[in-house]
């Protein structure tokens, strides 16, 4: 029997292994190269066309949802019974929404390389598209993998502030962006105003509205929050996101981090829990989230390197919610 290759560098014979690797060769069917792999994933559609006027000109998008819902697994390592149904993707929730704050090419694929069947949606935060470099071909690399990736709200607001919302549509259309996120953490915009641009934007991409002020000191009463995540959706948001920041201590929550509990309650009793996304950078967070909502609540502002930590909170396989999954 023709020992195998791992066992070859301890046969001192050269000659006798060079005769036993072409019998081998002779006797052994050739191998494709090409081992099929799973189809490529199909990304949507592109929405922005470019124009040749002084504006941009947009096709219109498909009224299709961002995501279509279904519950499975991921393909797992090993069989565990009685885990928490997950939503797979495409997946109208159970969203994990990472942010992006700088990372090189390299740093994205690596990145995906472990998390991709765990995050549906990237946000490049705040500003960092203008400065991030080589930024076509980490949008190319999110984009293969099917990650619907958006601008961070701060960049709209900064081309509102400064009267060029033309030029950001012109900023969507050069970079194929299919979603938006429009805010008013950091400015002071009408609300009506900012609907207007929720309206004009949803018949061109999908867009994700943020509620609630990156100030610590603005302190927004349960039903005005409820009133502004309505009036949101209603103009065309797809999803609304609960302010939080990257650090986790604004919004819906306190300065330290802690959940402000009874503004989440009052919320959820005339908000749709799937159509919002909560900001839980934090773990503690995230478990808050995961024993109220369970494991198909959709969250946001996750750091790359916590995505897969907070799949093992999602199923019960970390402490912190394993006797939870256990009821």
């Amino acid at each position: 029997m023709v020992e195998k290759t791992e066992d070859w560098d301890r046969d001192k014979n050269q000659e006798s292994r060079i005769k036993n690797q072409e019998s081998r060769a002779k006797n052994q069917e050739p191998r494709n190269p090409k081992t099929p792999n799973a189809e490529p994933r199909t990304p949507n559609p592109e929405l922005l066309i470019r124009s040749h006027s002084s504006t941009p000109h947009f096709e219109p998008p498909s009224l299709t949802p961002i995501f279509a819902s279904a519950t499975t697994h991921p393909k797992m390592n090993f069989t565990i019974s009685n885990l928490p149904e997950r939503n797979a993707k495409p997946r109208s929730h159970g969203l994990t929404m990472v942010m992006d704050k700088g990372l090189s090419v390299r740093e994205a694929e690596d990145m995906l390389s472990v998390s991709e069947p765990y995050i549906d949606l990237l946000k490049l935060g705040f500003g960092t598209a203008f400065v991030t470099p080589k930024l076509e071909d980490k949008l190319a690399i999110y984009k293969n993998a099917g990650i619907a990736t958006y601008f961070g709200g701060t960049l709209f607001e900064a081309f509102v502030a400064r009267n060029m919302f033309d030029d950001y549509l012109r900023l969507l259309e050069k970079y194929k962006m299919e979603y938006a996120e429009v805010s008013d953490g950091s400015i002071d915009l009408n609300h009506d105003e900012k609907c207007n641009y929720i309206s004009t934007l949803s018949k061109h991409v999908t867009v994700l509205s943020e509620v609630g002020s990156k100030d610590e000191n603005k302190m927004l009463a349960p039903y005005k929050w409820i009133e502004l995540m309505q009036k949101e959706i209603n103009a065309g948001s797809n999803k609304v996101i609960a302010e939080a920041r990257e650090s986790g201590t604004v919004g819906i929550y306190h300065s330290k981090g802690e959940v402000r509990s009874d503004l989440i309650d009052e919320i959820l009793t005339q908000v749709p829990e799937e159509k919002i996304i909560w900001e839980a950078p934090l773990k503690g967070q995230q478990v808050y989230f995961i024993k109220l909502l369970g494991a198909n609540v959709n969250l946001g502002n996750i750091p790359p390197n916590e995505v897969i930590p907070l799949e093992t909170l999602r199923l019960g396989l970390r402490g912190d919610t394993f006797h939870h999954f256990l009821k």
